[in-house]
């Protein structure tokens, strides 16, 4: 028999206090089962509905649960347990661990292990259907989502209240195959290079001043780590942005302008296997920078001459070599569809994506992407998700072509 692509993978189970707890039992089996090693970390109210010597039983691992031990002080580190664990799973999940989780509140050991976590999360709530329904518990699960961990959706079904509705966790059956999913697709790139281009650029007025846009940079990194995730060494090319990557796998080379962004990728390019060209570069900019700043009190006002800046898509696809694939992005406000076909034949694209700025959730600053990807073949739409889940939907397609 094949092993299960979970063996020998370290995982840090976190239990809270909900009456689901008692599917973690076998849960923690099934991972056990499956050839990996598993930490839990349990709340205070966990152990109210599962007993530690259960869950050390199975582990055969001691239960993590406060900080210090009570009898011999010795200290517990998040820190560590963080920097072990291949992949963290949290079943159940209560509203108040995510609320906790959403907003930093690091009263415990659980949470103090999510926020130092280096590896991939994984959220199972569990509660009841109108604490599962509330604003505040949905705002909390689609900002957990957005900071790129993966919501594992309950289930409808009869809950401990009595009432019918969703709020029941998963089946540990169904969890298991989640991160057999995952683990399963962590080497399918491996041995590949990616390039990746993230956010805006600038292009200076003066020394104050520049033309941008709105770009966040949240798509790109999203890829970026998705791509890292799967074991390809990556290069991003980024713009300014305020977001990070947490992934080391990474190396982030930061620009400012379109003409240093396709310097940059001049030099990556080439040993690329894959490129996606996410970066939202501006069109143009001024034909002279200013040496200082234009003040206000000049009697007219100053004409700006813009100049066309490179065409970094363009530009690569006509370097592009057999095996190489190149894919591109088009954000459009009319004629989408014929506007990213056209940008796919000009730039010698294997694919684009393609975002409108008429769909609600997508387009610049959101935490969420509505894509259609179009290629030769014709085009894939997909419905609005969260970015990190689009750009596993893109690496997919990409992957599909090699």
């Amino acid at each position: 028999m094949n092993p299960s692509p979970l063996a020998g993978k370290h995982i840090v189970l976190g239990i809270c206090g909900g009456i689901a707890a008692y599917k973690s039992v076998s849960l923690l089996r099934l991972l056990i089962k499956a050839g990996a090693e598993v930490q839990v970390v349990i709340t205070p109210a966990g152990k109210q509905f599962i007993t530690p010597v259960t869950l050390s039983s199975l582990s055969q691992k001691p239960v993590v649960s406060e900080f210090f031990t009570a009898n011999t002080g010795e200290w517990h580190s998040h820190v560590d347990l963080g920097l072990w664990a291949d992949c963290m799973v949290i079943a159940p999940a209560t509203a108040s661990t995510i609320g906790k989780m959403a907003h930093g509140v690091a009263d415990n050991m659980l949470v103090t292990t999510y926020l130092s976590a280096k590896s991939h999360v994984f959220v199972a709530p569990a509660m009841d259907l109108d604490m599962m329904a509330h604003p505040s518990t949905t705002a909390n699960i689609e900002l957990l989502r957005s900071y790129g961990n993966t919501i594992i959706e309950p289930e409808t079904g009869y809950l401990a209240s009595g009432l019918t509705g969703k709020g029941r966790m998963e089946e540990p059956e169904n969890i298991v195959k989640v991160l057999e999913g995952y683990f399963a697709r962590s080497l399918t790139l491996a041995g590949k290079r990616v390039l990746v281009t993230a956010g805006p650029t600038y292009e200076k007025i003066d020394p104050v001043r520049f033309i941008g846009n709105y770009s966040s940079g949240k798509m790109g990194y999203a890829l970026a780590e998705e791509c890292a995730a799967r074991g390809a060494e990556v290069t991003l090319v980024s713009g300014p942005v305020s977001v990070t990557t947490k992934d080391p796998r990474v190396k982030v080379v930061k620009v400012e302008s379109a003409r240093e962004m396709l310097a940059e990728c001049e030099k990556a390019f080439p040993a690329s296997d894959i490129s996606i060209m996410c970066a939202a570069v501006a069109d143009y900019a001024p034909a002279a920078v200013a040496d200082r700043k234009i003040k206000r009190e000049h009697s007219e006002v100053p004409v700006i001459e813009l100049v066309k800046n490179p065409d970094i898509a363009a530009t690569l696809g006509a370097r592009k070599k057999p095996g190489q694939i190149l894919a591109g992005f088009a954000l459009e406000t009319d004629n989408e569809a014929s506007n990213a076909v056209e940008k796919l034949e000009r730039k010698n694209l294997d694919l684009i994506v393609l975002n409108s700025m008429r769909d609600k959730g997508a387009g610049f600053g959101t935490d969420t992407n509505k894509i259609t990807i179009i290629d030769r073949e014709g085009s894939h739409p997909y419905p609005l998700k969260s970015k990190t889940e689009v750009a596993a939907d893109i690496v997919d397609s990409i992957q599909s072509r090699l």
